[in-house]
């Protein structure tokens, strides 16, 4: 099965490995955002409204003429309404409004096809950690750097209700969690006060991105993570069918910004945004800036449109955005479907040995894609059965974005003055070239073989190296 951009999401489930079962789980169809009816005289949008002055009760007087506010946020001057959508233009022509737009959809992505894997034998390093250099088979973590002491802010899906099973409890910072899944076009307001709903997960999508992060427990045992002793703020930004919208996100973004500003204060903060969708949003575009300002770096998936071009926030240029790649020795060695924890990526890195998955975004005009990470087959906690732990190879940028959201980690470890601007040029600058050219890869345990190709719009710097970024900020 040749592997295309069959998503309008980020998240693309490639393979569902086995559950200790002969019979393949089956998958449903992650659904997008909702849609809002259409009313008799015109459709009800999201409209989210960035003032150029704080709200006040005559702003928000003469905004409820056009329809229902459901939220703000304080911090970005910012008003959430429900209106017609054919009033945009005019509540962009108030005096107190720089800036209008729809609510835009996010998504992480439906699945595709799957086959099974059926050993998950004992090992700490796998695949992909040994691309990003940060581990190798048989001879544990390569770099110093552990991610001690920095908190990194994962705006998903959440947790699955069984995260403990996967995940060590202190590398879970719970007292930071929050949802805000009750935004967008029909919701109404954030509902951060509901209790543990961001480890009420069903989509598994979030606790598959934390696991690259962090590591997981296989069954017991322990797989390693880019920075393992990061600790990870949940933050339910997509409701539990994938979707959502960029309100949402804009409120986990100045949620994880004010913890900076606050708690956190004397600790580096990373974002990772494992989703997307097509157009920037005003609010998130703020919400990015008002991150950025307060020492926050934030990272995020390029998308999984191919040709069509990338997604946002990704795209917006002070994130830093990751296209996906992947490896020419996956389902090589015998067995074949050992490969991912057994096989050794050859250092130094050769970029012959690596290619730009057909999915993963293309930069156009006006967009930025950063680097690139491994994207392609990467093994982690997937539960298609609620209660059932089970291990899935997952594919697409959603999971190249958590590799570098760790790296960024063990940078900020060595230098916790790090800024969104530096880590950027440092991880542009020791990126691993992959010029435009093609590889035939197998496509699964049996085949077939396939050939990818690419140009220089899929590539960005190239791909990151662990070790070259650590020595930038004088850290190992």
């Amino acid at each position: 099965m040749r592997r295309n951009a069959l998503a309008v999401g980020l998240g693309v489930v490639l393979v569902i490995a086995g559950c200790d079962s002969d019979e393949s789980p089956t998958y449903p169809e992650l659904a997008p955002a909702p849609q809002l009816a259409r009313t008799a005289r015109q459709e009800a949008v999201g409209i989210n409204v960035l003032l150029n002055r704080p709200a006040t009760a005559a702003i928000r007087a003469e905004l409820s003429q056009f329809g229902r506010i459901r939220g703000e946020i304080t911090g970005l001057n910012a008003v959430f309404l429900v209106a017609p959508r054919a009033d945009i233009e005019a509540i962009r022509a108030l005096p107190f409004v720089a800036d209008v737009g729809a609510d835009a959809e996010r998504s992480a992505g439906p699945p595709v096809p799957p086959v099974a894997a059926t050993d998950f034998a004992a090992g700490l390093s796998t695949w992909n950690l040994d691309a990003v250099d940060v581990t190798n088979p048989g001879a544990g973590r390569t770099v110093n750097a552990d991610g001690s002491g920095v908190y990194v802010g994962v705006l998903d899906t959440g947790l699955l209700e069984s995260w403990p099973y996967y995940f060590a409890d202190e590398r879970i910072a719970e007292e930071y969690a929050r949802s805000y899944t009750g935004g967008g076009a029909l919701g109404s307001g954030n509902v951060a006060s509901q209790p543990n709903k961001w480890e009420r997960d069903i989509v598994s999508h979030g606790s598959h991105v934390t696991s690259t992060i962090i590591g997981y427990s296989l069954n017991g045992t322990a797989i390693n993570g880019v920075a393992p002793k990061a600790t990870v703020i949940p933050v339910k930004v997509l409701n539990n069918g994938g979707g959502g919208w960029s309100s949402a996100i804009a409120e986990g973004i100045v949620h994880i910004a004010d913890l900076k500003s606050g708690p956190l204060a004397g600790s580096p903060v990373v974002i990772n945004m494992s989703l997307g969708g097509p157009i920037l949003d005003p609010v998130e575009k703020a919400a990015v800036d008002y991150a950025v300002a307060r020492g926050v770096i934030l990272v995020a998936a390029a998308g999984n449109q191919g040709e069509a071009g990338m997604g946002y926030p990704g795209a917006y240029e002070p994130v830093i955005s990751v296209g996906a790649t992947g490896w020419t020795g996956e389902w090589t060695g015998t067995p074949p479907n050992i490969w991912w924890r057994a096989a050794d990526v050859a250092e130094p890195t050769d970029p012959d040995d690596f290619y730009v998955t057909d999915f993963s975004s293309r930069q156009k005009t006006g967009q930025y894609l950063d680097v690139l990470a491994p994207g392609s087959w990467v093994v982690g906690p997937w539960q298609p059965n609620q209660g059932q732990t089970s291990y899935f190879f997952v594919g697409g940028t959603s999971m190249a974005s958590p590799h570098v959201a760790g790296l960024v980690a063990l940078m900020a470890q060595s230098d916790p003055t790090l800024t969104a601007a530096e880590a950027e040029t440092i991880l542009e600058g020791t990126a691993i070239p992959l010029p435009a050219g093609s590889r035939n890869v197998l496509d699964g345990p049996a085949g077939p073989t396939v050939t990818y190709t690419w140009g220089n719009d899929a590539n960005g710097s190239g791909m990151v190296s662990a070790p070259a970024a650590l020595a930038a900020v004088g850290g190992s």
